[in-house]
Formats: structure tokens, C-alpha cells, sequence
């Protein structure tokens, strides 16, 4: 039977892009994927010929030899001998888990041989610090389960004074390959499970496996300055690589608890504080809290509620070493709960000093609060 036009194919004309073309064909590949249609035979024949079509258009200069010659143009099937894979590169997303089912695995991330040295998987551990060893830095123990290899056969799987041997069945390769038309099929060896070797006499406490899991306890340097969901990277400190690959790392993800008192942005801390009403008018000095001591904080004559007043390097310090970033302080007027006769006395007469009050179209108090303290006060530096 001939073959159908690759351009009815895709359904495309033959002067569609090359955008129009891979759009076209991501679609069919899509629509008639075997994992969408398991054991339908139509939908496989219909993947198989929209990667032909795919593979021949995609390439200029087969497309080029093909729109002169037709088919006979391109040399057989796809291409022939002059068959380029890496025109599908941008699918692997649906190609790959099929890399081998066109014999080039590796442009889906899949070629590297089941059979040989693997990296062992990345481990993750999150950290949970309070704000202060955050700010200071620390030093902690943490104990994880990874896989290592086994002592007794030495990761080999194999029993103490044996060895693993190849497996007769795919010599060694992992993987068995048959012959379709245009598709080599690669299937994963039965015999050895893709490892190229079988293991006579597995070792009793692994049982083969060459791998137990075990608790490790690991000392982790946490600098100064680290925030909230950054991640400490410690190599080779993951879990091991089997037949003789190198291990993983484990990523530590730092959890920082909130302070009562600061909150955080970027190096930069900022506060509120409750001052007298007589120092916001008289003027004077508050001490203010920082990561170190008490810090002096001079109150102007006639200081507004809400003025910020920044403590320049009194803020955390960068994770990366150099600098420390700024305290923002904004004072608020601290109204008293409970008053003593005197107290009363002289607010009463300082009352009757004072202007009378007088109402100020201003912005209602929900307005007001509806904007954090610390959003107002980024306002100022912005």
C-alpha cells in the first residue's frame, strides 16, 4: 500500500511553518499516544505515521527533497540513512517515557543505559531554627535514613566470595531490541531487570539488593543571615549510586521561625515601638531593641505618630557575609490604661491648655488599617 502525503499526514498545507508543522504534530502525537490507547492497533499505526511525517518536514532539507521528489526524495522511510532524531527534540514531554521505541533515547533524557554507573537520588531535610540562629548563625546535628551500600557484600548484591555475573539473556546490556519497520523497540531485559548482570547467590542481609538504609547523623553549618526557605546544599551527602556511581546530595530546607518583634524584608528588619505622648512633643531618647543591645533612639521636638527612623546596619546580616542590612523603627503614641491621680491631674490641665478639637476629613481608621504598619512604612523608602 502507498504511503499516505506526509502533509495530509499532519493536515497541513505545503506551505505551512515550521511552527504550524510542530503544532500539528504535537496534536496527532497527543491524540494517538499508545498510553492513551493501550492496546489499540489503529491509534499506534497513526502515532507511528505521524512521526514519519513529522520527522521528514521537520528537517529543511529532507522537506525540501521531498516536496521536488516525494517520497522517493527522502530515501525510505523518514529519511532513510540521513534520519536526523534530534529533530524531536521540544517532545519530551510526550515522547519520554518512547525514546527507545525510535532507537535514540538519547534526545528524551533516556539514553543512558540502565546497565551502567547510576547517581544516587538527592535527599531533602527541612530545618526548623528560631529567628535568633537565623540572625546569628548556627551549627546543628541532624540525623537522616539514606541508602548505603551494604558492608557485607560490599554493594556488589552478591554473596561474600561471589560475583555478580552477565546476564546471557541481553549480554549485558539491560535491554533487548526488536526490529519494526521504521521502529527499533528496545524492552527492558526480563532476566536481569535492566542491570546487565545476574547475581547467582544473593547476599543474605541485603538480599541483593546491594543497599541497606541506615540512620546517619551530619553536623550542618547554617550562616548567618539564612531565610525563610533557602537551602543548604551539602554534596555527596544524599543517597549512594548504584554499580559504582557517585552518590546524591542532600538539600537541607531552612524553616525560620517568626520573631514577636521584627519582621523581615530582604536584610532589612522593621518594628513598631509605643512612645509617651510628652516624648513625641518634649522630645527624648527610647531604647530601642535590636539583634545585638539596646539601641538609643533620639525623639525629635514634635515627632508625628508613625515616623520611622532607621538604625543604618542594624539589620540582619547577608547570608552571603558582606554587610548588614538596616532596622526601620516606626514610634506610635502609647496611650496609658490605668492613671494615678497625678497623672490624671496633669493630663486634665494639659487639656484645658490645648486647642479645642476639631474634626478632619481624613481617611477612616478600617482605610488606615487596612495598610500594614510595615507596607507604610516601605512607603517612605520607596
Amino acid at each position: 500500500m502507498s504511503k499516505r502525503d506526509y502533509y495530509d499526514v499532519l493536515g497541513v498545507s505545503k506551505t505551512a511553518s515550521d511552527q504550524e508543522v510542530k503544532s500539528a504534530y504535537r496534536k496527532l502525537a497527543l491524540q494517538h499516544h499508545p498510553d492513551r490507547n493501550p492496546g489499540n492497533k489503529g491509534a499506534e499505526e497513526k502515532f507511528k505515521e505521524a512521526a514519519e511525517a513529522y520527522a521528514v518536514l521537520a528537517d529543511a532539507d529532507k522537506r525540501a527533497a521531498y516536496d521536488r521528489y516525494g517520497h522517493q526524495g527522502v530515501n525510505g522511510p523518514a529519511g532513510g540513512a540521513g534520519f536526523d532524531p534530534t529533530v524531536f527534540a521540544g517532545f519530551e514531554d510526550i515522547l519520554g517515557g518512547l525514546g527507545d521505541v525510535f532507537g535514540f533515547g538519547d534526545i528524551f533524557g533516556g539514553g543512558r543505559r540502565r546497565g551502567g554507573p547510576q547517581r544516587g537520588s538527592d535527599l531533602r531535610y527541612d530545618l526548623e531554627i528560631s529567628f535568633a540562629e537565623s540572625a546569628k548563625g548556627v551549627e546543628t546535628t541532624v540525623q537522616i535514613p539514606r541508602l548505603e551500600p551494604c558492608d557485607s557484600c560490599s554493594g556488589s548484591g552478591a554473596a561474600p566470595g561471589t560475583k555478580p555475573t552477565r546476564c546471557p539473556q541481553c549480554q549485558g546490556r539491560g535491554q533487548l531490541r526488536y526490529q519494526q519497520g521504521f521502529f527499533v523497540v528496545s524492552r527492558t531485559c526480563g532476566q536481569c531487570g535492566g542491570s546487565g548482570n545476574i547475581i547467582p547467590n544473593p547476599c543474605t542481609t541485603c538480599r541483593g539488593n546491594g543497599q541497606l538504609t541506615r540512620d546517619r547523623k551530619l553536623t550542618v553549618k547554617v550562616p548567618a543571615g539564612i531565610a525563610n526557605g533557602q537551602r543548604l546544599r551539602l554534596y555527596g551527602e544524599g543517597e549512594v549510586g548504584l554499580l559504582g556511581g557517585p552518590p546524591g546530595d542532600l538539600y537541607v530546607v531552612v524553616q525560620v521561625q517568626d520573631h514577636a518583634f521584627f519582621k523581615r524584608e530582604g536584610d532589612d528588619l522593621f518594628c513598631e515601638v509605643g512612645v509617651n505622648f510628652p516624648t513625641l512633643a518634649l522630645g527624648g531618647e527610647v531604647n530601642v531593641s535590636t539583634l545585638d543591645a539596646d539601641e538609643p533612639v533620639k525623639i525629635p521636638e514634635g515627632t508625628d505618630a508613625g515616623t520611622v527612623f532607621r538604625l543604618r546596619g542594624k539589620g540582619m546580616p547577608s547570608v552571603s557575609g558582606r554587610g548588614r542590612g538596616d532596622l526601620h523603627v516606626m514610634v506610635q503614641p502609647r496611650t496609658p490604661r490605668k492613671l494615678t491621680k497625678d497623672q490624671r491631674a496633669a493630663l486634665e490641665q494639659l487639656a484645658k491648655v490645648l486647642p479645642a478639637e476639631k474634626a478632619e476629613a481624613r481617611a477612616s481608621s478600617d482605610e488606615r488599617d487596612e495598610r500594614g504598619v510595615f507596607d507604610r512604612v516601605k512607603d517612605l523608602f520607596s
